[in-house]
This record gives structure tokens, sequence and C-alpha cells, in this order.
């Protein structure tokens, strides 16, 4: 059996810190939660399905495909805002800037709630 608590706890302190009153400081606390937490999304996917359909299939696939099995086999929604996800995480790993900040805190909502949905999935798959 997997344990979850990781993500679990990553995921409430993302939420914790998008409860917060936004200012400079919050926001960048929020990005970096966004961060880890996306990082153990798909590492946490990626094992539950592995323990599904074997791990040299699941290896074998692209990030982008393991999403899009993940949507086949309805532990997400759509596949494509998690590509959005992940192209956020990689922009901000790779450039920083204002304005890109603050689209990447923007985003973080939205990826709040898909990962409590994906996070609801796994529990229950």
């Amino acid at each position: 059996m997997l344990d979850f608590s990781s993500l679990q706890n990553a995921l409430h302190s993302l939420d914790k810190a998008l409860a917060e009153p936004p200012n400079e400081f919050v926001r960048d606390a929020a990005i970096q939660r966004f961060e880890y937490s996306y990082e153990l999304c798909w590492k946490m996917l990626r094992r539950v399905l592995a323990e599904d359909q074997g791990i040299e299939a699941v290896s074998a696939l692209s990030r982008r495909d393991l999403f899009r099995l993940a949507a086949e086999k309805r532990l997400i929604d759509d596949p494509l805002i998690w590509f959005e996800f992940h192209k956020a995480r990689n922009e901000t790993s790779h450039t920083y800037n204002e304005a890109k900040a603050q689209e990447v805190y923007d985003t973080t909502r939205e990826f709040a709630v898909a990962a409590k949905h994906l996070m609801d999935a796994l529990v229950k798959y």
C-alpha cells in the first residue's frame, strides 16, 4: 500500500499559502509549494499506475503520455490542464520575473483544485 502522506502534506501546505492575503512573499511561497506539490503529484501518479499497469509499461511513458493514461483511467479529468501545470512548473525553474511569477501564482489556485481531485482519485484507486 502506498503512503500518500507526503502528497497530502504538500497540498495542505499549498492551501495554507493560498489562504494568506497575497503579497510578494506569499506569492513566492505559494509558487515554491506549487513546484514541489506538482512534482509529488506526477511521481505519485506514476507509482499508482505502475502498480496497475506494470513498472515496465509506465516507465517507458513520457510525462504527457502518463497524464493521458491517467485521464484514460479517470484519475484526472483532462490531461491538457496538467500539461499547462508542467509548463508553469518549468517556467518557474528556468526564468524569473514579476509578470511570470504572478501568472504562475494565479495558476496555483487552479492546480490546487486539480491536485486535490487527483489525490482523492489516487487514494480510491
